[in-house]
């Protein structure tokens, strides 16, 4: 340990010893106005935990930016957890009864329902396909519910469904990207760095944007979904593991303790603060943040992350295995993250593909599985939130990048051997609760076989702009400049769903 000490003086000695004259002269001229700028990075320690100004002044907000801001208007909450189902879940086994889908079970399909639309692997005419789960309804908002869901049926009356959500990508990479950072092509920052962009974190011991996924895989437009695209790259999720260490090297090797380590770091960060003076690149204060950020998380994330310690009661709620990577092990550490403060917790299960080529993405058998491994968890979250006063803080989201078709699915003209829809974007159901959130509310109407919305149609962007608005922001205004222009989450559109906002 004191030959790393010993090397950390010669190395400040060696860089001291290497100005020469025209060094000191060169950064005579440079570094002036990094004279007024240095005091205040100096300010910007490890562990001071201080808070960082108010506003979105980049100048200032660099030197802490993950400081806890206030939004411009007051907020219906302050965190937002997003629960999003990877491959697409079909609403019509869900939460979209339609009896005349099934009255015309196994019916050809109406040509007008094919004609001039794009499909992903429907050719053909097929045929319809009727309800697989049975429906009935639940709760005082009267809400129809299949028997997939028996644990959420009980819960229904916390919740806002937007039953005609439409979307115009119908392949699962673009569809993710599009739902998660408002383009179906790559570089746009993802929904929790533009909140974490705008609001921070209210602990400065843990990132403010945590992913945690489960179902084996991540999503398939891969980890672009939780990117910062173009913002500073601090602003990107951090992905932790539900099983083994939250995070790879978290404990510190043999013969390094925290007092070395906060060292080691500072002299790091004396580098990259003289580098940022002489460039001027703002993603070198993004690694002095990374570097300090990583040596405070090694304090709080063992003990947020760890759920054996939960109580027996919670586990039974939430059907948790601790020591497993599962959904609800992951609604649970969605629960214990905004407790501490956490912004914004995006949680991503893989595995709703539900083609029916083969029993693993059957309607009827693998699909009923997938709903097994939600159902208790996401509902368990809910009641969790509610009984701790955390829900009207947090707005909860639940949702795929697409929806399902009324029609079976069929590739080359034929009929798959199991039970199965292709994808489906002209419309598909999402919900919502938490703070701001009408509750028992229902908002948007599909015909008659669930092809179409004909009430209430809402795009990607009027989601966002609404969960925008819910953490106090004007999405019109809410900008980042980048290439000459200012760029924001919604685009050129989107508009506040106002109908399921109480």
């Amino acid at each position: 340990m004191k030959g790393i000490e010993r090397l950390l003086g010669e190395l400040e000695l060696q860089r001291l010893q290497k100005q020469t004259r025209r060094h000191f002269l060169m950064d005579c001229v440079s570094k002036m106005g990094g004279l007024a700028l240095f005091p205040l990075l100096n300010a910007c320690q490890i562990g001071s935990g201080k808070e960082g100004v108010q506003g979105l002044n980049l100048s200032e907000r660099d030197l802490n930016p993950l400081a806890s801001l206030a939004p411009p208007f007051i907020p219906k909450v302050k965190s937002v957890i997003y629960l999003h189902m990877a491959g697409a879940p079909s609403q019509l086994e869900l939460f979209d009864y339609k009896p005349e889908l099934a009255k015309y079970d196994n019916q050809p399909c109406p040509e007008s329902m094919l004609e001039g639309r794009k499909f992903a692997f429907i050719r053909g005419v097929p045929n319809l396909l009727g309800p697989v789960a049975k429906f009935s309804q639940h709760g005082q908002s009267g809400a129809w519910v299949s028997d997939f869901l028996p644990h959420f049926s009980k819960v229904v009356d916390e919740v806002a469904f937007l039953k005609a959500v439409h979307t115009d990508q119908f392949n699962h990479g673009p569809a993710q990207l599009f739902m998660h950072t408002g383009s179906p092509r790559l570089g746009r920052p993802s929904l929790g760095s533009w909140v974490t962009y705008g609001l921070g974190t209210e602990n400065q011991n843990l990132p403010g944007f945590v992913v945690l996924t489960s179902g084996g895989k991540t999503p398939d437009a891969g980890k672009s979904v939780w990117g910062s695209g173009f913002l500073p790259s601090v602003y990107q999720g951090v992905q932790c593991r539900s099983k083994g260490d939250p995070v790879l090297y978290l404990q510190d090797p043999e013969g390094i303790n925290r007092d070395l380590k906060k060292k080691i770091i500072a002299t790091i960060n004396v580098i990259n603060k003289e580098e940022f003076e002489k460039v001027g690149d703002p993603e070198i204060l993004a690694r002095i943040n990374q570097y300090e950020m990583a040596y405070r998380m090694q304090i709080d994330v063992p003990e947020i992350m760890n759920i054996n310690d939960e109580p027996e009661y919670i586990h039974e709620l939430y059907g948790t295995r601790p020591g497993e990577e599962a959904f609800a092990n992951n609604c649970l550490l969605a629960r214990k993250l905004v407790e501490k403060g956490v912004r914004f917790v995006q949680l991503y299960d893989w595995g709703w593909d539900s083609h029916g080529t083969e029993k693993d993405t059957a309607l009827d058998l693998g699909f009923r599985n997938k709903c097994r491994e939600i159902d208790r968890p996401m509902s368990a979250l809910l009641l969790d939130l509610k009984q701790r006063g955390l829900l009207e803080d947090t707005l909860v989201i639940w949702g795929g990048e697409f929806g399902r078709t009324p029609m079976q699915e069929n590739r080359e003209g034929k009929t798959m051997g199991f039970k199965g829809r292709d994808h489906h974007v002209e419309a598909f159901t999402m919900w919502m609760a938490g703070g701001g959130i009408k509750k028992g509310a229902s908002f948007g109407k599909t015909d008659d076989l669930g092809f179409s919305g004909i009430e209430g149609r809402v795009s990607v962007h009027d989601i966002h702009a609404t969960i925008l608005h819910l953490l106090g922001f004007d999405h019109e205004k809410f900008t980042y400049d980048f290439q000459g222009r200012p760029f924001r989450l919604t685009d050129v559109e989107g508009e506040i769903i106002k109908e399921i906002l109480a």
